[in-house]
């Protein structure tokens, strides 16, 4: 385990401890830090008003030069990812800077934030449009499908 990524990890999980961003909280981190576990409340005035969901953060030794592997945890909370035209039944997330858009000086709670922008600017609860055949394809990495991200609308 590289030493940048002990150090970074431990500052972030620190910074969220101490002052995480409104409607984020740590629920668990293991203790090599490898994985994480972010409870999410939805924003009120959003269709998603007064849901709670679980995230679960796994980072590789490359972090935060790799991003971290992020999914919504299925039987968490609300028992089910938020449905969400990028947000897969199987807790995989279509969000361009979980993986081609990464960028080392993006932190757990810049893509918690992120998550929850997405979720605030969500319109109608609906799946993505092939949701069935991608969760039937899909193996547990959202890191190894071939996103294509043409759709920041929502």
């Amino acid at each position: 385990m590289s030493n940048i990524f002990l150090k970074r990890l431990t500052k972030e999980l620190r910074d969220m401890q101490t002052n995480p961003p409104s409607g984020i909280s740590v629920e668990s981190a293991d203790d090599n830090l490898n994985v994480w576990k972010i409870r999410l409340v939805a924003a009120e005035g959003t269709v998603y008003e007064g849901e709670v969901f679980t995230l679960q953060f796994k980072f590789g030794n490359k972090y935060p030069l790799e991003s971290p592997e992020v999914c919504f945890l299925l039987g968490c909370v609300s028992g089910t990812p938020p449905m969400h035209p990028h947000i897969y039944s199987n807790g995989h997330i279509c969000l361009s800077i979980l993986y081609d858009q990464w960028s080392p000086a993006l932190t757990v709670s810049a893509v918690c934030l992120s998550i929850l922008s997405m979720l605030s600017s969500c319109g109608m609860k609906e799946s993505p449009p092939d949701d069935a055949a991608y969760v039937k394809r899909a193996g547990n990495n959202p890191k190894k499908t071939t996103w294509a991200f043409h759709d920041d609308s929502v």
